[in-house]
């Protein structure tokens, strides 16, 4: 028992000392969750051996010390811990670290405090995690190390290696890449470069390997490669790399052609080779060396010479060679060889050989003739005149074209008569050769017509020398000496005017005494320019003279009636000596001119019904042929027209006369009736005039006689009597019926019709006058109950009237009925419809209610309808409703008034509507018979309308997770209906409604689940709404409830491509590829963020954190790198969540490949120096190689270089070829021979890639010339040229100058000139550069015409030069001693003005007198010069074409001819001096008359633009109103005027009672052609008024202006006289004027109405006074003032009229009512005006005869008188008074003129220059009709001695002797200046031209425009023969108007 209880006791003492002991606890942060986890690097590099990791943290409660301790045997193996302290240890790493091994270890801490029992500790977790370092390399799988791959196979993967890193993550990746083995035997230029054919890219961790071009075997037959794989820890450490080699071997294929590896460029061989001779060998080798086929030769086709053996390639000759064979060129053959490989495809090589053939003396000279030579040369010729060769195949050339001396032969010539010899004696080669006269004396025609020579060419060399001789026969040319002789001294000949084309008129002879064509035979006929020879042609041959084709116009014999022309006769076929001889023309007349009217046409009006026209009406024509023969004599006849033969004419005098009277009526209408005239119809006749010629001729003209109509038939209704029946409420002004009447008469007014109601209208009804319509009254009515008395019936006599005159005018009646019909015009009355009470759900279609309308009148049509816009309806609030149109739910019958439902209707609308209903009787008569009334209609309430909810949807968001309870949102509907109460309810899936809970009665929505965003993240269910109605009405609204998410997953990356592409030249900003990562979250949880590691970008690339899309950041450079790896990490909420660290991540690796661009330009290996040549060199070797690169990828085209000549190859000598991607041969294309000198080429290299780049480099090339061209002449071209030179040029001038060309260059091309001593070489020498030729003698014509010369031009060649001869022939010219001349003194010409197409004008040509020379085939350039006239520059003349050009537009109106002087000369260096005038006598100038053609470019214009008239009511039809003038510049057809009016006139016409009048359309005419106004109606003696019309005028072009015409209508005591001190007819050309001034002063518009001789008191006419009778027009108005108001007017303008009437000599002003006027405006004063005429009529019998008594005496006393008289103005005058009365005659009949007094004379008078001139001119006394024996005509009222009748014979000799004295007074008077006559004055027949031209002065005096008369100058009074003369002009009266 004890043993039991002392384990009890023991138990419990150690649970005491447990309970007392408190355990260690291991520090560790909440952070870790419970473990320590330590993150190490491997390896030493990471964490070495040794190394702390870890410090252990222990407390304990009870301050024990704490030992700590590892758990397991991997634990204390790896790691060792070190106490530090009571609660402290390390942990010491002692093992290495390997990632590779173990990648982490999960171990147990321990800790005691020794008291917690043994074995017993507090263990804590211990997580170690090993991280990786780059600390393995990879290593590469097996592969097979050499790969066999053939040649030309197309790119493709050719291996795939693979290998493997153990490391992880970037370190284990592994990238591949390609490097050469450096220093390689085979490696060629492109590889050494870096241009490698292989390219290998990393795909899924595996390299591959591509070829990526076709291979060359012939290139290079293997390749070393080395692979190099390299982790990506390239920013991260250390790289780890492996390389494995591969050798690449290229199988051949037979794909190279032969090559030539032996060619000789130049091989010599002699001409006389034998067929057999080797001459040369060539080899060639196949291309590809890995296979070697068998070589055949062949040789072109062309070849003739030479054969191959095919085989050995040997050339050798097969056909004798002839190196002058023109194939042989230059001594030279190019041979072509073709090398061709014995295989299938057979490729092959062709190249070139150049043979020089060796000369040896093989040919003799040969001439260039088929046989023998012809030549010939003029007798008499001089020495060294070389002779002319016959003949195109006898060429005087000889050659022989072996080498050297070979080719050098001497020429010599053998003749009978030796009397030539010939040039060059030595040939080289070949040489043109020329025969030259050696003896001139022998040369005689007549006696030696021919010789016959021998030509001999012998070589130089000395041994066998060959020779060659030709025949040459030379021909003696006769020489022309001798001039044409005319059979007679002139010729005279008749001919026809009409003579037609080709009449030969006549014929010369002419005959010359030389021989062949230089003689008789040789004659040719010609005409010289003349102004008729273009009439006429002559036969060059027979002489025969005949009409010309330019006759027409010129042979006219009313022109001119005898033509001269000059005939020349010129020998050697017109081309030699010459002989001229005249040739008259005498033109017999012959019938060829029509007779002419003196008119286009004639007019002549007459009336209808009439026998006489109103005067003698005459045709007239006349004819141009020869007087008083019967070709000019004349018989009239009417041809056409005259169809009913109512006219006949006179067949002498062509008075033409009425046979039978005209009826208006039955002529037809004209255009005349649209023109408003209507009243002249016209009669066209044909008038033929005739001559008596034979055959006759005539001319037709057209006479229109206008025929006036005359009102002769009176109006005739078309029915006997009209009724009609009226409406009694039928408007006033409204229309019942139109009457007609018709006039038969032919024209207006005679046929206007005009109508009026003569009795029984009653006031009710009117008529129009004009169309005869019968209207209502206004202001009348027709309702019989408002008439009284009451009428239903109306009967109207209404008159036609037509136009006549007073008792002319014609009328007729009718009777019209009018009837009076009822209307209905009664309103309708309506029961009024009350309240309709009606459900709202009532049907459509149900009748409501029906309405009543009645109406009292008759036969009512009532119809119904709803005004709507009265209508209204309101709600149950008592609103109007205004968006519901309600009243269109009703509808009304129109015809029986229901009233029906027409849409549903809707209480909730509208619970009132209120009808405004309308009944209308439209059968009323008039618009507005309604009644009106309202209907109300009350809706009752049915549950008709769902619940609606407030809102369409409900969108709400709640959180996941929130708590329950919480508020979500709160449903809320309405209901329309009375009925409001409302439940909600949920309709959805039961899984969601378990997540919330909802109110039915108050829609509340609250959370009463969990919910979650990851299985629903949208909540959508429908909410319904209940009423409580029955049937119950529901309805529904979707409510969404969207959970907010919560960041609870990682982005991941999508399957997208890791691997892609970018052009280097990208710029920034270019988008390579996207990356997409996604993440199930929303909002930033689920919103990713791209990010990319920049390290493995090195900054170039960067990816936009929003879309994934990664871009270029920086300009790529693949020269540079040629692929990345990026890093790219994909973050969800990282803007806001990853500094918080709340963010999300994924990791992606993607490759990018730079792809090339051609961005890199091609660089030329530098050259220098000048690559030299001869021009022989052999075009198939190579000039030069040139070199270039290119840094771009080569595998692709961006890095091949093409080569080609930019510039500098302009002849196409060069070419250049790639021998592959970066170089090119340089090759001449053709032999260079001739081509020296010296080339820049500029070498253009271009890559293959797109937008190539281009490279340019400069290549010189010399080369060298051969001196193998001799001199060519090319200046002059030809050998035995001739130059001219005059006899007297000065000695040391230059005569001429030559110039040669040498094709060589250098030294070898420079010429040098000198004359050989042959011939005539001492009177010249040349200057040996520059070529020219000077004259070193005096020259002598006589003695030697022509020189001959030869010049040698020799090259500087070295080391032998070359030369050339020319032979150059001086023929010495004649002195020049005549100057041009013209053959006329003046030319016209005739343009059209503004024509900027004028041709150019030819002007005629000159004639030279001076002696042809016998070598010039024409005479030297004659040019034209401008000398005169010229001074705008309007023109323009060619000197050298002698044509005429028009530079500047030309006006006619400004000028209408141009006359410019030309002068013509030889010298065309001349600078001509300015003329003023045109010497007729200088023959080398020509007057040029430039007249002016006009065009209709100028528009008509009027005078003024607004012309007024006056015109009294008495003016008689068809006088003349007014006449309008328009002036046209232009002249001729383009200046023919045409006047017309506008229609309408306007008028304002009243009556003396004030009724509006009506005249007619067109009261006025105009005449068309001169612009007369007449008046085309008859005033009334009461009208009253004036008239506005619009003439305008155009001209035969259309062109137009257009004027106002203001036509006042006057009485005559409406017009005001003015007297004037003035002849009428010099007031009428300044009556305008006055008129003017006085209407601006006035402010009235005056006109003038007539202008009379002035009449006395006594009733003798006043001829120095004029009576004007002017009307005023009140301006504001158009009224005709009376006369009291224009003197009231007058007077108040007194003042600024003053001067007015000074100027104009006014001397009073009155009315000017006539006595007629007077008389019959009193019917009284008829007797007293009867009286009064017997009285005057008496009283001037008596003074009749007591006249002729008186006068009788008178004249006696003045012959007496006039016969003492001083004739002209004796000393006796000289003295006389001042106070003797101006313009009047001493000695005159008594009362011819009134002596004037001073006090009567008006002070304006004393101003007055005009009347008074100061002095008398002695002449005062003199009565000119005495002294000349004439008797006084009784009609004068002076006698002054200058007063003449321009009618007058005796007056016109008087005034001859008149100016014919004071012609000679003012001619012999030395103080008097410049006089000049008018032109009337040289009209006079006895005044001499030359009186014309005397002028006094600066002034111009003309004849005196106030009186017909002329100008008399006198000598001041007093004064001296040698004082100054005073001239003043006298007053010429004269006796008749």
């Amino acid at each position: 028992m004890a043993c039991p209880a002392r384990i009890v006791s023991i138990l419990m003492a150690l649970l005491a000392l447990v309970a007392a002991n408190q355990p260690p606890r291991f520090e560790v942060t909440d952070e870790s969750g419970g473990e320590i986890v330590l993150k190490l690097k491997e390896g030493d590099e990471g964490t070495p051996v040794g190394s702390i990791i870890y410090r252990i943290k222990a407390s304990d409660a009870d301050g024990d010390a704490l030992e700590f301790g590892l758990q397991g045997h991997v634990a204390n193996e790896l790691l060792r811990i070190q106490p530090v302290g009571r609660n402290e240890a390390d942990l010491q790493l002692i093992k290495e670290l390997d990632r590779e091994t173990e990648e982490e270890y999960s171990l147990v801490l321990t800790v005691t405090d020794g008291k917690i029992g043994a074995g017993q500790a507090i263990r804590q977790s211990l997580l170690i995690i090993v991280e990786d370092v780059n600390d393995n390399r990879p290593v590469f799988q097996p592969f097979a190390n050499t790969l066999m791959l053939r040649e030309n196979a197309p790119p493709a993967v050719i291996l795939t290696v693979e290998a493997t890193d153990r490391d992880q993550g970037v370190y284990g990746q592994v990238v591949y890449s390609l490097e050469s083995i450096e220093g390689e035997d085979g490696i060629d230029e492109e590889t050494a470069a870096g241009g490698m054919p292989f390219a290998i890219t990393t795909v899924g961790g595996k390299g591959i390997l591509r070829c990526l071009m076709p291979l060359d075997y012939e290139r290079r037959s293997w390749y070393q490669l080395r692979i190099l794989a390299k982790d990506q820890a390239s920013d991260q450490g250390r790289i780890n790399t492996a390389t494995a080699g591969l050798l690449v071997r290229l199988i051949d294929e037979d794909d190279q052609g032969p090559e030539f590896i032996t060619v000789p460029s130049v091989t010599r061989v002699a001409e006389d080779a034998q067929p057999g001779t080797s001459v040369l060998r060539v080899k060639a080798i196949d291309g590809d060396r890995g296979v070697n086929q068998r070589i055949i030769y062949s040789l072109d086709a062309s070849n003739q010479y030479f054969a191959i053996d095919p085989k050995d390639g040997v050339v050798y000759l097969i056909q004798q060679l002839d190196r002058e064979d023109p194939n042989v060129v230059n001594g030279a053959l190019m041979l072509v060889i073709t090398a061709t490989e014995d295989s299938p495809l057979r490729p092959s090589v062709t190249t070139e050989v150049t043979i020089l053939v060796l000369d040896v003396n093989d040919q003799a000279p040969a001439f260039r003739t088929s046989g023998s030579y012809v030549a010939e040369v003029d007798e008499n010729s001089p020495a060294n005149v070389p002779v002319t060769f016959l003949g195109s195949e006898s060429l005087p050339e000889v050659y022989d074209y072996d080498q050297g001396k070979n080719g050098t032969f001497y020429l010599s010539i053998h003749c009978d008569d030796d009397l030539f010899d010939i040039s060059p004696g030595v040939v080289v080669n070949e040489a043109v050769f020329s025969i030259r006269v050696k003896s001139h004396l022998a040369l005689d025609y007549e006696e030696l017509r021919s010789t016959n020579c021998t030509i001999t060419a012998t070589e130089a060399v000395a041994k066998q020398a060959k020779t060659t001789t030709v025949p040459l026969l030379i021909r003696i040319r006769d020489v022309n000496d001798h001039i044409p002789q005319f059979s007679r001294p002139s010729y005279q000949v008749q001919v026809r005017e009409n003579a037609a084309v080709g009449t030969i008129i006549g014929s010369v002879v002419a005959t010359d005494a030389d021989s062949g064509q230089l003689g008789t035979d040789g004659i040719r006929y010609s005409l010289l320019p003349g102004s008729i020879a273009d009439a006429l042609e002559i036969d060059p041959l027979s002489g025969a003279v005949s009409i010309g084709r330019g006759a027409s116009g010129l042979l006219d014999r009313e022109k001119v009636s005898q033509l001269i022309v000059m005939v020349e006769a010129r020998d050697s076929l017109g081309l030699g000596n010459r002989n001229t001889v005249q040739f008259s023309l005498e033109l017999v007349d012959v019938n060829d001119n029509a007779p002419v009217f003196i008119q286009s046409h004639f007019e002549i009006y007459i009336n209808e019904n009439e026998l006489n026209f109103p005067y003698a009406f005459t045709v007239e024509a006349f004819d141009r042929d020869l007087n008083d023969s019967d070709n000019s004599r004349i018989r009239y006849s009417i041809i056409d027209g005259d169809l009913q033969s109512n006219f006949s004419i006179h067949r002498v005098t062509g008075e033409l006369s009425v046979v039978h009277p005209l009826d208006f009526e039955l002529l037809a209408p004209s255009i005349l009736d649209t023109q408003g005239l209507g009243h002249v119809r016209p009669i066209n006749l044909t008038v033929r005039a005739s001559d008596m010629g034979t055959p006759p001729l005539y001319t037709d003209t057209r006479v229109v006689i206008f025929v006036h109509d005359v009102n002769d038939f009176a109006p005739t209704f078309t029915r006997p009597s009209y009724s009609v029946a009226v409406a009694e409420d039928a408007a006033p002004d409204s229309s019942i019926l139109q009457v007609q009447a018709l006039d038969m008469d032919g024209s207006s007014p005679n046929n206007v019709v005009a109508y009026r109601i003569q009795s029984g209208a009653r006031d009710k009804f009117v008529i129009d006058s004009t169309t005869g319509i019968v209207s209502v009254a206004l202001g009348a009515t027709l309702d019989p109950d408002q008439t009284h008395p009451r009428t239903v019936r109306y009967q109207l006599e209404i008159l036609a009237l037509d136009g006549g005159v007073g008792s002319r005018q014609l009328h007729a009646s009718v009777t019209v009925m009018i009837s009076v019909a009822d209307v209905n015009n009664k309103s309708p009355v309506l029961v009024e419809p009350g309240v309709v009470r009606v459900q709202e759900n009532v049907p459509v279609g149900v009748v409501l209610t029906q309405l009543i309308a009645t109406d009292p009148d008759e036969r009512p049509i009532i119809r119904y309808w709803i005004d709507h816009a009265a209508s209204e309806g309101r709600n149950e609030m008592g609103f109007l409703v205004r968006d519901e149109n309600v009243t269109s739910w009703f509808e009304i019958n129109t015809t029986d008034g229901r009233i029906r439902v027409v849409r549903q209707m809707d209480r909730e609308k509208a619970e009132t509507i209120r009808l405004a209903i309308r009944a209308e009787d439209v059968a009323a008569a008039t618009i507005g018979q309604t009644a009106s009334g309202t209907m109300t209609i009350i809706l009752e309430d049915v549950n008709d309308h769902d619940p609606i909810f407030i809102q369409p949807f409900y969108r709400r968001s709640v959180a996941e997770n929130s708590n329950r309870g919480a508020a979500i949102l709160t449903l809320s509907a309405d209901d329309a209906d009375l009925n409001r109460s409302i439940t909600y309810s949920f309709d959805g899936p039961a899984e969601l409604l378990e997540l919330i809970h909802l109110n039915s009665e108050t829609g509340e929505v609250v959370v009463s689940g969990k919910i979650d965003r990851e299985r629903f993240a949208w909540m959508n269910l429908t909410a319904k709404a209940s009423d409580s109605g029955m049937p119950r009405r529901s309805s529904f609204v979707p409510v969404f409830i969207q959970v907010l998410d919560e960041n609870d997953n990682n982005p991941q990356f999508a399957s997208v491509p890791t691997n892609f592409s970018v052009r280097e030249n990208s710029p920034p900003g270019t988008v390579i590829g996207t990356v997409q990562a996604f993440d199930v979250d929303v909002g930033d949880f689920g919103h990713v963020t791209y990010l990319m590691d920049r390290r493995s970008s090195k900054g170039r690339f960067s990816v936009d954190p929003e879309t994934g899309v990664i871009m270029v950041t920086e300009l790529l450079d693949r020269e540079e790198q040629q692929s990345y790896t990026l890093i790219l990490e994909a973050w969800d909420n990282y803007r806001v969540g990853y500094a918080a660290g709340e963010s999300r991540n994924a990791f992606q690796q993607v490759t990018v490949q730079v792809m090339d661009e051609n961005d890199e330009t091609p660089v030329f290996e530098a050259r220098s120096g000048c690559v030299s040549v001869t021009e022989f060199h052999d075009a198939r070797v190579p000039l030069t190689t040139i070199h270039a690169s290119d840094r771009d990828d080569p595998t692709t085209p961006n890095g091949h270089i093409v080569f080609s000549i930019q510039e500098g190859n302009d002849k196409g000598l060069f070419s250049v070829n790639n021998i592959d991607h970066s170089s090119a041969r340089l090759t001449a294309v053709q032999p260079l021979v001739g081509h020296h000198g010296n080339y820049t080429l500029r070498i253009r290299a271009q890559d293959r890639g797109p937008g190539p780049n281009v490279a340019f480099q400069e290549v010189e090339l010399c080369v060298s010339d051969y001196n193998d061209h001799a001199p060519v002449f090319v200046r002059p071209e030809q050998n035995n040229t001739t130059f001219r030179v005059y006899e007297n040029t000065t000695v040391g001038s230059i005569i001429t100058s030559v110039s040669a060309i040498d094709e060589d260059a250098g030294l070898n091309s420079q010429v040098r000139y000198s004359i050989r001593p042959v011939g005539n070489w001492k009177w010249f020498e040349i200057d040996g550069v520059t070529g020219e030729i000077t004259l070193i003698q005096p020259l002598d014509r006589e003695k030697q015409k022509l020189l001959q010369i030869r010049i040698e031009a020799r090259d500087s060649g070295i080391p032998t030069w070359l030369s050339t001869d020319l032979d150059l022939t001086i023929y010495v010219r004649n002195i020049n001693d005549h100057q041009p001349q013209f053959p006329m003194d003046v030319f016209q010409i005739n343009i059209t003005e503004h024509d900027p197409s004028t041709d150019a004008i030819q002007l005629p040509e000159t004639v030279d007198l001076d002696e042809p020379d016998e070598l010039l085939s024409a005479r030297d350039p004659v040019c034209y010069y401008i000398v005169g006239g010229n001074q705008q520059g309007a023109f323009s003349l060619d000197r050298i074409q002698h044509t005429l050009t028009v530079e500047k537009t030309l006006d006619r109106e400004e000028q209408a001819s141009h006359v410019i002087v030309v002068r013509a000369s030889e010298n065309c260096d001349l600078d001509p001096e300015v003329i003023d005038s045109f010497d007729p006598a200088d023959d080398s100038l020509l007057k040029v008359v430039v007249n002016l053609k006009d065009i209709n470019d100028n528009p008509p214009t009027f005078e003024r633009k607004v012309f007024t008239a006056g015109l009294t009511t008495d003016a008689d039809f068809g006088s003349e109103v007014v006449r309008v003038i328009a002036t046209d510049p232009d002249v001729g057809i383009n200046a023919k005027l045409s006047y017309y009016i506008r229609k309408p006139v306007q008028s304002t016409l009243l009556s003396r009672s004030g009724q509006e009048e009506q005249i007619g359309v067109n009261p006025f005419v105009i005449d068309r052609e001169t612009g007369i106004v007449s008046l085309n109606f008859d005033p009334q003696r009461d009208m009253k008024g004036y008239f506005d019309m619009e003439v305008y005028v155009n001209d035969s072009d259309g062109f137009n202006d257009n004027a106002r015409v203001l036509v006042y209508l006057l009485r005559h005591d409406q017009r005001v006289k003015f007297v004037l001190r003035q002849h009428p007819q010099f007031l009428r050309t300044r009556i305008d004027q006055f008129k003017e001034a006085l209407g601006n002063i006035t402010g009235a518009i005056v006109n003038v109405d007539e202008l009379k001789v002035h009449s006395n008191e006594d009733g003798q006419l006043d001829k120095t006074r004029t009576d004007a009778y002017l009307h005023f027009v009140n301006a504001k108005d158009n009224s005709v003032m009376e006369v009291d108001a224009v003197l009231r007017l007058i007077d108040a303008n007194v003042e600024s009229l003053d001067q007015l009437f000074k100027d104009y000599n006014v001397l009073d002003t009155s009315a000017a009512e006539t006595l007629g006027d007077a008389l019959t405006s009193n019917p009284q004063n008829f007797s007293l005006l009867w009286a009064s005429g017997t009285a005057v009529f008496l009283a001037m019998i008596l003074l009749l005869v007591l006249g002729l008594c008186v006068s009788q005496r008178f004249i006696l006393m003045r012959k007496l008188k006039a016969a003492s008289a001083t004739a002209f103005g004796s000393q006796s005058n000289v003295n006389r008074t001042s106070n003797q009365v101006p313009n009047t005659n001493q000695h005159t009949v008594e009362g011819s003129n009134p002596v004037w007094r001073n006090e009567l004379e008006p002070e304006w008078f004393k101003h007055d220059d005009i009347y008074r001139s100061g002095e008398s001119d002695g002449l005062d006394s003199l009565d000119v009709n005495a002294i000349l024996g004439n008797a006084p005509p009784t009609s004068r009222n002076s006698s002054d001695a200058n007063t003449a009748s321009l009618k007058s014979t005796t007056t016109e000799a008087f005034n001859r002797s008149i100016l014919q004295r004071n012609a000679n007074s003012i001619r012999s008077n030395k103080s008097i200046g410049n006089v000049t006559l008018s032109e009337k004055e040289c009209e006079i027949g006895e005044v001499k031209e030359e009186d014309c031209e005397v002028t006094v002065g600066k002034g111009l005096y003309q004849r005196n425009v106030y009186h017909f008369g002329y100008p008399v100058f006198q000598q001041d009074k007093g004064s001296t023969s040698s004082s100054t003369t005073f001239l003043s002009p006298r007053k010429l009266e004269t006796t008749e108007l």
